[in-house]
């Protein structure tokens, strides 16, 4: 069930009566328990097989809490860090199990082959439940934070088991921390007619940007990867430099419904995206993309390195990004592929670290004509580039298919002028999504600029909605999964 369908349309519905029934809304713990029941629905529509495992690893992590906090009151330090460190352990082999080990096997039974030393490897065809990328790093985390003593573990299990399982963003996130969501789930609910309303225009754009511009461009780039030796050299050059955009609008028009939804509840949960392609550098980049997985990985994977290598000074720091780079690349999925794109992006933030500029984050500002400087807007294309190369990787099937693909690239037909089957509105759509990166790089969403002081006009602004819902009705390209419920 897509967030994006009339079915999950009418199951919010449902799930929203409900939740604000007067039986309901001034009672946390009722309201949490019917959160859990429609999550667990959510989820079992996805893949029913999986429940059972969702339910027996939230169950494993919320007993370890609670040992890991009795341990720490009774300072036996050794054992707490024991039993933190059995967390991450089941977190990771979880993820092992279920994404990595076909292809660890396979890659080493290649290996010893070469050697000399033949090896086989039967795939095992494991089935690889949806999300799980995101509820184990939610597991993980919840452990890690009451051994650092950062917060206190739940006694609730039902608040736990709906903090995992919480069903707007448990199939590609965000991923929220448990410092942040569960004190939320600790009172009860009412409706919040601003922050719906809000959440509301959020969905909305989220839909537009999924449906009437990824949807619509990923005709182009799925069908340049298919045969690339089918297509001149331009039109490949082309899609590769709008896979960024068709993965943008799809990813962060996903982030922005199920952060929508969870307004309508009353949750506010983790922001994902904060104009990535306005950023200068490659750090900037990752500091604005996928932010609650790169401040996930830079909290419990670099900063922890980068303590242990400080001796090492830059070197240490290089080797803590690379590392963390290629984690990064892998988390998303078993092929070494992924690990390329890390091991890329680790090398662009090696003369960062040299130059000082790793860690600075100076906060963007017009020129006197309102849009960037000059400077600034050289460093967003050249980063842009960068970042389109890097997703040529990410988005190879394997490294002979990129191989292909950009040996595809070098031939004489490079200059010619491409076809590229877009409608005329998808230029449109682009057009707007580019505008609204830069109009709106102060808020969360671009309604809430159309909402703001700049759109005082009540008619104005339902005109912007309806004609983004008659976008929607009418250009929206074939409904393509989200590219993000893979990992």
């Amino acid at each position: 069930m897509l967030i994006n369908s009339l079915s999950f349309l009418v199951f919010f519905a449902i799930v929203v009566v409900v939740y604000f029934a007067p039986t309901l809304r001034s009672n946390p713990a009722r309201q949490n328990l019917w959160l859990l029941l429609t999550s667990y629905v959510f989820y079992s529509l996805a893949d029913w097989r999986m429940v059972p495992l969702l339910f027996g690893a939230t169950a494993v992590f919320y007993v370890l809490g609670i040992a890991v906090k009795r341990m720490m009151d009774g300072e036996r330090w050794k054992m707490a860090s024991r039993l933190t460190t059995l967390a991450v352990a089941l977190g990771v082999a979880l993820l092992l199990f279920f994404k990595y080990l076909d292809f660890f096997g396979q890659s080493f039974a290649a290996l010893f082959t070469a050697l000399g030393l033949p090896l086989s490897w039967s795939t095992l065809h494991i089935l690889v439940p949806v999300g799980v990328s995101f509820f184990t790093f939610k597991l993980i985390s919840y452990v890690v934070e009451i051994h650092r003593e950062r917060i206190e573990p739940t006694r609730d299990f039902v608040q736990f088991a709906t903090f995992i399982a919480f069903f707007p963003t448990i199939m590609s996130g965000p991923i929220d921390r448990p410092g942040k969501f569960l004190p939320q789930l600790s009172r009860a609910h009412v409706f919040d007619e601003p922050l719906a309303l809000d959440g509301c225009r959020q969905v909305l754009w989220g839909i537009f940007t999924k449906m009437c511009i990824a949807d619509n461009l990923a005709l182009l780039t799925s069908s340049a990867w298919e045969m690339p030796t089918d297509f001149p050299a331009s039109r490949l050059l082309v899609a590769a430099l709008l896979f960024p955009l068709q993965m943008y609008a799809d990813f962060a028009g996903y982030s922005d419904m199920a952060i929508g939804v969870a307004k309508v509840l009353g949750f506010k949960v983790e922001r994902n995206f904060n104009h990535p392609y306005l950023a200068r550098n490659v750090a900037e980049y990752w500091r604005r993309w996928h932010m609650s997985l790169t401040s996930w990985i830079t909290d419990y994977v670099f900063m922890p390195l980068n303590i242990a290598l400080r001796d090492r000074e830059r070197l240490g720091t290089i080797i803590a990004v690379m590392i963390n780079l290629v984690v990064i690349g892998l988390w998303h999925g078993a092929n070494w592929t992924y690990a390329l794109f890390g091991f890329y992006h680790g090398l662009l933030f090696i003369p960062l670290v040299f130059s000082g500029s790793f860690g600075r984050n100076r906060k963007l500002k017009p020129a006197a004509h309102g849009l960037p400087k000059g400077g600034d807007f050289i460093k967003m294309l050249g980063t842009y580039c960068l970042v389109a190369i890097g997703l040529l990787i990410f988005q190879a099937p394997s490294l002979s298919h990129l191989w292909a693909y950009v040996m595809a690239l070098f031939r004489p037909s490079l200059l010619s002028i491409p076809s590229l089957g877009l409608s005329g509105f998808t230029y449109v759509g682009l057009a707007m999504l580019i505008a609204c990166e830069w109009l709106c790089r102060d808020r969360e969403h671009p309604l809430q600029f159309v909402h703001g002081p700049a759109v005082r006009s009540r008619a104005v602004r339902w005109a912007i909605y309806y004609v983004l819902i008659m976008c929607i009705f009418l250009f929206q390209g074939e409904t393509q999964q989200f590219i993000y419920f893979q990992f």
